[in-house]
């Protein structure tokens, strides 16, 4: 899959894989994202000097981003007037990048590896595809090693997880290492890796917490509770109503800014294809906005606008409203109210209410009814009380 991103070319509408150079199409740019998002390294700071807290130097900075000099991006920004979303990647016979502090154009060549003869013919990015996916490449399996981890464990190894270098180590640099050469073992087979992880006794700890690693955020004494992100917490909330949400992706045809329904009814937020999308929900609750290519543009922290919007704003309330909305099955079917705080916590909680957890709720349900509260607004009360629970908002 990386090799095939770092030799696109061509029709992006044939091949999507050209779009990873759509944002950022200078060399420079081009180079500081292979770096971070295929090895986890930030050599932005070496276009300028020699990398204060690694060992990356200017030269090495500017002779890998000649390796890019002579890829040309056509028919992004200003000069697409369809708005089709068609553009055009294409990779010249000749040119090179000129290294501002010697006023020469180094030899191209990836970091830590040998360079190529700059008048050989053919593409460039050849040689920095096979050598970035090589097993003789430290940094590759580390890089995907780390960012799996991550997922499941809700904290890096390595921590922020694309910025792997000497001076911000490992919290396990022998596990990091076992796990990357048990990667390259595998042939960088992914469910084997996360089959492994997922099997392992650490991905198995209880999130309850002991005395005595009550204080621990980093070494694996306990899973961590972490907010589900954006996405997926959008997802969780149609699976539970039933009611999907209709996205519309936004789309600037030169000066014009223009909504189009590009994504059928029915469409996961967790399968949207980019950012171009306006969605309150996804915005408030950190999504990641594919600026740049850092982990750091998504956010998990809590904020007071994400409370308000769980409390009364949009997404919940119209949802639970909605003829499509569960509840409507609910009361065609006229169900005991033990069936549906049954039914509830199942599909907010993927369990059953325990004992005490029945009672009070039915005790609170069947004062409200003798207060002849409308049944359907018990049960949207009851759906939203357990999808605005932290059982239900976090990972645990």
């Amino acid at each position: 899959m990386v090799r095939r991103i770092i030799l696109a070319r061509g029709d992006s509408l044939a091949d999507g894989a050209t779009n990873f150079y759509a944002i950022h199409q200078t060399p420079e740019a081009m180079t500081e994202n292979v770096c971070q998002a295929f090895m986890g390294l930030s050599i932005s700071c070496a276009k300028c000097h020699n990398h204060p807290l690694e060992k990356w130097t200017n030269d090495q900075y500017y002779a890998m981003a000649n390796l890019f000099a002579r890829v040309r991006a056509k028919g992004w920004g200003g000069d697409s007037r369809n708005g089709d979303g068609k553009r055009t990647l294409v990779v010249l016979d000749r040119g090179d990048l000129i290294q501002p502090r010697t006023g020469r154009a180094p030899l191209p060549a990836p970091l830590d590896a040998a360079p190529i003869d700059p008048d050989a013919p053919g593409d460039r990015r050849q040689y920095l595809a096979e050598w970035l996916v090589s097993p003789d490449n430290p940094y590759f399996a580390r890089a995907i090693v780390n960012r799996v981890w991550a997922n499941f464990f809700g904290v890096g190894l390595v921590e922020p997880v694309d910025d792997l270098r000497a001076s911000n180590p490992a919290s396990s640099p022998r596990l990091l290492d076992a796990l990357a050469a048990y990667l390259i073992d595998h042939d960088y087979d992914l469910k084997a890796l996360m089959r492994l992880m997922m099997n392992s006794a650490v991905y198995q700890l209880s999130s309850e917490p002991l005395p005595s690693n009550e204080a621990d955020h980093r070494f694996y004494c306990r899973y961590y509770p972490r907010r589900l992100m954006a996405e997926v917490l959008h997802d969780a909330v149609v699976s539970v109503t039933e009611v999907p949400t209709k996205f519309t992706h936004i789309e600037y045809p030169g000066a014009d800014r223009r909504a189009i329904d590009f994504y059928p009814v029915g469409t996961r937020a967790i399968e949207l294809y980019d950012s171009a999308v306006a969605n309150y929900f996804l915005q408030t609750f950190g999504r990641h906005q594919r600026r740049i290519t850092c982990e750091c543009e998504r956010s998990n922290e809590p904020t007071v606008v994400q409370a308000l919007h769980l409390n009364n704003g949009d997404t919940l309330n119209q949802k639970l409203a909605d003829p499509q909305c569960r509840i409507t099955r609910w009361l065609e079917h006229d169900l005991a109210l033990e069936q549906v705080v049954d039914q509830a916590y199942v599909r907010c909680l993927s369990r059953w209410p325990d004992p005490q957890e029945r009672h009070r709720v039915l005790a609170e349900m069947e004062q409200a009814e003798r207060a002849q509260v409308p049944r359907r607004q018990l049960y949207e009360d009851l759906l939203w009380s357990l999808m605005t629970s932290r059982e239900f908002l976090f990972a645990h």
